[in-house]
C-alpha cells in the first residue's frame, strides 16, 4: 500500500490546505483597499556575526533608572526596549554628550572615546572594534575581536553602559544594537525585532527553488528561503545583477552626462533616468540615446518597462513636482498621472499592462490604481493598499511574473505580500502547482484566478469545477484532453467566456505554497520537509505534483484516486538531485485526491549536506525547481 495512507490525518491535513491554498491565491481586494498583507521573513540578516544583524544604528543610550534601552537608527527615528528583545517607537530625544573623554594614547588611529560613568579610570575606544582600558587609556584590551574579526560586525558608532551595572554594555553600530552583561566578554544581538533593515530593491519573487530575493543597503544581495517563517533572517547570497546594475548605471552616467539613478531594458529598448528627472530612451541597447521631455524635476527612482510592449513604460519621482509618469510611445512624451497622490516622493512602480494595474511605493505607503496602458488617457484615482501596514515609506513594489501576488518593501520593516488587488479584474488560467503558465496535462490540476466558475467545458469535454472562491476556481483537467491546445469555454458569474489552455501529454509541477516552499513530505512521518526538519541521506521522500499525465488503469476525471493500489503514471518519471538522478521508486495518483500525483524518491546513502536543487521530468518534459534541505 502507498505510505500516503499510512500517515493520512497528517497528510490529509496537509493536502487539504494545499488545495486551499491554490484557490485562496486567489482572492483579491478589487472591492476592498485592505489586502490580506503577510509577513516576509524578519528584520534581520545573517551575517556569520554574534547573532542576526540589521541596519545602521548611529547612537545607543540607556533611561536614568537603567530599565529602558534607547537607539536611534541611521534613519533618525528612534525605539525603545525593557526586554532586550521587543522594540517599540518612543518620543524620547537623545540626551546632550557633555562630558568629555581623553586617555594617555587610543588603541587605533581616530578612535572615539566614551567615558565610564561607574569608572573613571575606565574608558572606551570605538573603531572597527570595541576596546577598554582600566588605566586611563595606558593599557587597551579588544573586546570583539575573534581572529581579527569583529564579532558584531565593523563601523562602531556609540557604548553605553547600565547605570545599574557597569558590566552591562550596549553598542550601536553599522549592523545594529549589541549587548554584553560581562563586561565585553561575550555578546548578543537586539536586532531581531528592530525595524531597521533598509531594503532598497526587490530582485525577484519566489521560483525555481528560490525564496524572495532583495537588495539590503550595505550587504547587497539576500535571500529568504522558502519554507522560512516570519522570524527567520534573510541571508547573504551572490547575485551579479546588483553590481552589474550598478555598473550600467555608471556606463549610463559616463555616455550622457548626468548621473543616472535608475534604468530599465525590455528588448532593444532602454529607458535612463537621472537624478535631475531628465529621461532618455534608447532603441538600439543603449548604443545610441534621444532625450525624453518628461517633465520631472526629481530624482527618477525607479523605472518600469513592459517586456511584451516595451513602448509603453512608467516612472516613478522624488522631489517634488510629478510623481508617476506614463508613456505609450517610447518616450515621444509623458503623461503625469500623479493625480490625488499628491506632492510625496515615489520610489518604485510595477504595472500588469494587460488590466492596466499600476502599484507605485511612495513616502506614504503604497497605492494601486487603473490606468490606460495601451494608449494615452486621463488619470485615474490612486488607492491606498497599506493601510494596515506600519507606518512607513515604501521603497520598492513588485509583481510576481504571473502577476498573482504583490510585493512590497517597507522602509526598516523588510518585505509583505499579498493576492494582487488587480487579480479579481480579467479572467486567466494557471498551473495549480506552481501557479505558471506551464501548459496543462490530461489528469492535471488548473486554478481559473479572476472570479468565481460555474462549469468549464471544452469540446464535448467537461473539466470538473473542485474548489470555487469569490475570485478563484480549480478545475480537473480531464484525462481524455489531447493538445497541442483546447478552447477552454467557462461559465463565469459576468457570462461565458473562452480561453485558450496548452496541452501536452506530460507538463509535471511540483506544488509550492505562495512563497515558494515546496510540498516535500519524510516518507516515513508524513511531516514536511524544510530547513528546519531537513531529508536525510538514504531517506524516502515523497513529492507532491501534478500534471504527470495519463495513468494505468485508466481512471475517471473528477474522482478520487483509491487509497489501496492507486494507478500509475504511464510517463516515464525521473527526478534530479542537483542534476544527479535519483531512484524513483513510485509514481502514482495520490491516494484519496483529485488530481495531485504522488512520486516517492529513495536518496541515496550519501550526498552533500545543506539545500539542493530538485526537479522532475516526465517524459522529458522538466517541471518546476524547488530545494530540498538534506543532512548526511
Amino acid at each position: 500500500m502507498c505510505q500516503l495512507a499510512t500517515h493520512a490525518t497528517a497528510r490529509r491535513a496537509l493536502i487539504g490546505g494545499l488545495l486551499a491554498c491554490a484557490v485562496a491565491l486567489g482572492q483579491t481586494a478589487s472591492e476592498s483597499p485592505h489586502p490580506d498583507w503577510r509577513k516576509i521573513g524578519s528584520t534581520s540578516i545573517d551575517l556569520m556575526l554574534a547573532a542576526p544583524a540589521t541596519g545602521p544604528v548611529d547612537q545607543v543610550w540607556f533611561a536614568q533608572d537603567g530599565h529602558t534601552l534607547y537607539a536611534r537608527t541611521h534613519s533618525g527615528k528612534i525605539f525603545e526596549t525593557v526586554d532586550f528583545e521587543n522594540w517599540t517607537s518612543s518620543a524620547a530625544q537623545p540626551p546632550r554628550d557633555d562630558a568629555t573623554s581623553s586617555a594617555e594614547r587610543l588603541p587605533v588611529q581616530n578612535a572615539i572615546l566614551r567615558a565610564s560613568t561607574a569608572d573613571s579610570r575606565r574608558v572606551y575606544a570605538l573603531a572597527d572594534h570595541v576596546y577598554a582600558s582600566e588605566d586611563g587609556g595606558r593599557n587597551w584590551t579588544n573586546l570583539t575581536a575573534y581572529k581579527d574579526q569583529s564579532v558584531i560586525g565593523e563601523g562602531q558608532h556609540d557604548l553605553a553602559a547600565s547605570p545599574l551595572d557597569p558590566s552591562e554594555l550596549v553598542v550601536g553600530n553599522q549592523h545594529g544594537v549589541w549587548r554584553s552583561v560581562d563586561g565585553g566578554m561575550s555578546w548578543t544581538g537586539l536586532n531581531r525585532f528592530l525595524p531597521n533593515l533598509t531594503i532598497r530593491r526587490i530582485l525577484a519573487t519566489p521560483a525555481n527553488g528560490r525564496g524572495v530575493e532583495v537588495e539590503i543597503e550595505g550587504v547587497g544581495a539576500a535571500e529568504l528561503p522558502p519554507g522560512n517563517n516570519r522570524a527567520f533572517a534573510w541571508q547573504p547570497v551572490a547575485d551579479a545583477r546588483v553590481d552589474k546594475d550598478a555598473e550600467t548605471r555608471r556606463d549610463y552616467s559616463a555616455q550622457l552626462g548626468a548621473e543616472i539613478t535608475a534604468f530599465a531594458a525590455a528588448g532593444d529598448v532602454v529607458y535612463a533616468g537621472a537624478a535631475d528627472g531628465r529621461i532618455w530612451v534608447s532603441l538600439d541597447r543603449g548604443r545610441t540615446w534621444n532625450l525624453s521631455p518628461s517633465g520631472a524635476t526629481g530624482a527618477v527612482q525607479d523605472i518600469f518597462a513592459d517586456a511584451q510592449a516595451p513602448r509603453v513604460a512608467l516612472a516613478a519621482v522624488g522631489g517634488s513636482g510629478a510623481h508617476v509618469l506614463r508613456t505609450t510611445n517610447t518616450g515621444g512624451f509623458w503623461d503625469d498621472l500623479t493625480a490625488n497622490l499628491g506632492d510625496v516622493a515615489a520610489h518604485g512602480v510595477t504595472a500588469d499592462r494587460v488590466t492596466g494595474s499600476v502599484y507605485v511605493a511612495t513616502d506614504r505607503g503604497v497605492y494601486w490604481a487603473h490606468e490606460e496602458l495601451e494608449a494615452p488617457g486621463q488619470p485615474s484615482t490612486w488607492t491606498p493598499l497599506s493601510a494596515n501596514l506600519p507606518a512607513a515609506h515604501a521603497s520598492a513594489v513588485a509583481l510576481d511574473p504571473t502577476g498573482s501576488q504583490l510585493y512590497i518593501a517597507l522602509e526598516g520593516h523588510g518585505i509583505y505580500a499579498a493576492a494582487a488587488p488587480h487579480r479579481g479584474s480579467a479572467l486567466r488560467v494557471v498551473n495549480a502547482a506552481d501557479f505558471s503558465t506551464r501548459a496543462a496535462a490530461p489528469g492535471s490540476l488548473v486554478s481559473v484566478l479572476g472570479g468565481p466558475v460555474r462549469s468549464a467545458h471544452s469540446g464535448g469535454l467537461e473539466f470538473p469545477v473542485l474548489a470555487s472562491s469569490e475570485s478563484a476556481t480549480q478545475l480537473q483537467v480531464p484525462f481524455e484532453a489531447n493538445g497541442p491546445s483546447v478552447s477552454l469555454a467557462l461559465d463565469g458569474v459576468a457570462g461565458p467566456v473562452s480561453i485558450g489552455l496548452a496541452v501536452r501529454p506530460a507538463s509535471p509541477a511540483i506544488f509550492v505554497d505562495h512563497d515558494g516552499a515546496p510540498m516535500l513530505l519524510d516518507a516515513d512521518t508524513g511531516l514536511m520537509l524544510d530547513a528546519s526538519n531537513t531529508a536525510r541521506s538514504g531517506a524516502r521522500i515523497q513529492i507532491l505534483a501534478t500534471g504527470l499525465g495519463r495513468v494505468s488503469p485508466e481512471w475517471r476525471t473528477g474522482l478520487a484516486a483509491p487509497l489501496e493500489n492507486p494507478p500509475s503514471v504511464v510517463a516515464k518519471v525521473q527526478a534530479f538531485l542537483d542534476r544527479a538522478p535519483v531512484e524513483v521508486t513510485r509514481a502514482t495518483l495520490a491516494p484519496g485526491y483529485v488530481g495531485l500525483y504522488l512520486i516517492e524518491l529513495q536518496l541515496p546513502a550519501l550526498v552533500n549536506a545543506g539545500p539542493a536543487e530538485l526537479y522532475l521530468t516526465a517524459d522529458g518534459q522538466e517541471s518546476n525547481r524547488v530545494r530540498v534541505y538534506v543532512e548526511p
